[in-house]
C-alpha cells in the first residue's frame, strides 16, 4: 500500500538537488541549526530548498524513521541523506562537499 507522506518525501528529495528539512523558512528560520545549515550552503552558491517540517509532525516522524536521524535539520544532496552540519562540516574540511555539489548540478 502506498504511503502518501513517504511518496511526498520521495518526490521532494528527487526534485531538489539540495534539500533541507528544517524548522522555519528561508526568510525566517526557526532554529539556529537550520540557519547554520542555510549559511553552510549559501557559501557554495548553489540553489537549495528548505522545507519547514515544524508544523508537519507526521512528515517529521516519517523522516526520522526513514533516515534514522532523530534531529533537524536533515540534509539531502542529489537524493542522498547526509545528516546535518555535524556531518557536512567535516566533509567540507576534507574537500568532499564541492565535488559532491558539482556532480549533483552537472558542473
Amino acid at each position: 500500500m502506498a504511503d502518501p507522506i513517504q511518496d511526498e518525501i520521495n518526490k521532494e528529495v528527487a526534485t531538489h538537488k539540495i534539500l533541507i528539512y528544517g524548522k522555519g523558512t528561508k526568510q525566517q528560520p526557526m532554529c539556529g541549526f537550520t540557519k547554520e545549515t542555510m549559511q553552510f550552503f549559501d557559501k557554495y552558491g548553489y540553489p537549495y530548498e528548505l522545507i519547514d517540517v515544524l508544523s508537519q509532525p507526521t512528515k517529521r516522524e516519517a523522516l526520522a524513521k526513514m533516515t534514522n536521524w532523530p534531529t533537524l535539520p536533515k540534509v539531502f544532496i542529489d537524493g542522498q541523506f547526509y545528516g546535518d552540519t555535524d556531518i557536512l562540516d567535516p566533509m567540507a574540511a576534507k574537500g568532499e562537499i564541492e565535488p559532491l555539489l558539482k556532480k549533483a548540478f552537472g558542473k
